[in-house]
């Protein structure tokens, strides 16, 4: 495998480095890298800013706004702007519903809704996870019965994340319940979420935040044509919107810059007669993590092209599993280091605690959902072991 980067490449690489320092807000960028909650404007602004320059969808087709770019582009691409502390394009759009669309949509559903993902002018949410589905997604019972020329839906759905925000929400239905497989009689519908019948209600989490929101439908009418692709066939575009999914949750350029920040804050924190970034135990323990996080970024440099022609790849699991463990791991290192000063949360700078200290608890709190979603990593390591190894 070749490790370093041509000539080519390196300039690529320069190029999205100044613009990702000079055409995104200085503000936002200091927003994500000090871990603070981005508004709706915050995100609507960066993608936008993305999307006139030819970089929000790089993933897509060309004709929808894609790039004609290699795997290591690709990579480059998003390490840099997770490096730099640049809001992603937003996933639900990017890297979800539109590479379903594009993909598996009629023409038609092509033509009304790419352009407008692929700019933010919709902003969608996803509707997968039910009270008792959610790593266990083919389980789902949210219904859609066909009335004429429209789906009748009626369930619930829940950790929608940002759905006080959407605009429509790209939804799996149960459009067969007499499906021989759960899997089977699954379809994939696209719902304006003004749509009389539902309901958004947010839940409060540990953190403090309203991040993810429920969903209710009821007798919920939507037009036929908003049905993606063929009817019952919906388990199939889930699983290659979750092989972009998982490969995103990667995080590579993002765990990069929490353990650059636990560095720098382990080099302010006295320790002995030097500081805590010269306790053995601690560059050890800070150091194991270095290291598995370069494997993992080896291994998502060979699997950054795998999810292609609608079969997604079951590597990408193996880079959510790791992934989502290192991203966790770094949050930990970070409220280790904080110590007594982590307890304080949003005291403001009246208080001797640091902003970064009373910001890494509720980080460390947020952060356990990443083994969760896009599927738990239980899930993961049987899909692994099923299908990577054969077992």
């Amino acid at each position: 495998m070749k490790l370093a980067l041509t000539d080519d490449e390196i300039a690529f690489r320069d190029d999205l480095r100044q613009f990702y320092a000079t055409e995104i807000p200085a503000e936002v960028r200091d927003k994500v890298r000090r871990g603070v909650e981005l508004d709706k404007e915050d995100w609507v602004t960066s993608h936008r800013i993305l999307h006139a320059n030819g970089l929000a969808v790089p993933n897509w087709p060309v004709e929808w706004g894609g790039k004609d770019w290699t795997p290591t582009q690709h990579h480059i691409w998003l390490d840099e702007m997770q490096l730099a502390s640049v809001p992603e394009p937003l996933t639900f759009n990017a890297s979800m519903v539109g590479p379903v669309i594009a993909h598996f949509g009629s023409q038609e559903i092509k033509e009304r809704f790419l352009p407008a993902t692929a700019n933010l002018d919709i902003w969608w949410s996803q509707g997968f996870s039910e009270p008792e589905a959610g790593s266990d997604l083919a389980s789902l019972r949210t219904t859609a019965v066909r009335d004429g020329d429209t789906y009748v839906v009626n369930g619930q759905k829940t950790w929608t994340t940002l759905g006080q925000y959407g605009d429509w929400i790209f939804c799996l239905v149960r459009t067969d319940p007499t499906a021989a497989k759960k899997q089977a009689g699954i379809s994939f519908l696209l719902i304006d979420m003004t749509t009389p019948g539902l309901t958004v209600r947010p839940i409060k989490l540990v953190d403090g935040s309203y991040e993810v929101n429920e969903v209710f439908f009821e007798d919920v009418r939507v037009p036929a044509e908003n049905l993606v692709g063929e009817e019952n066939q919906g388990w199939s575009y889930a699983k290659f919107l979750l092989g972009n999914e998982r490969t995103g949750i990667t995080g590579v350029g993002r765990t990069k810059v929490r353990l650059a920040q636990a560095k720098e804050f382990a080099g302010q924190i006295k320790a002995g007669s030097g500081t805590v970034l010269d306790d053995p135990l601690f560059a050890a323990r800070l150091t194991e993590v270095e290291n598995e996080l370069l494997a993992l970024e080896l291994t998502q440099l060979r699997v950054v092209a795998g999810s292609a022609d609608g079969k997604p790849n079951p590597a990408s699991s193996v880079l959510k599993m790791r992934g989502s463990e290192l991203q966790q791991a770094a949050t930990e290192l970070l409220i280790d280091l904080a110590g007594p000063d982590s307890l304080p949360v949003d005291a403001g700078d009246q208080i001797a605690s640091p902003e970064w200290a009373q910001l890494s608890a509720p980080h460390y709190l947020n952060y356990r959902k990443t083994s969760i979603y896009g599927g738990s990593n239980e899930v993961q390591r049987t899909i692994i072991s099923s299908t990577i190894l054969g077992l």
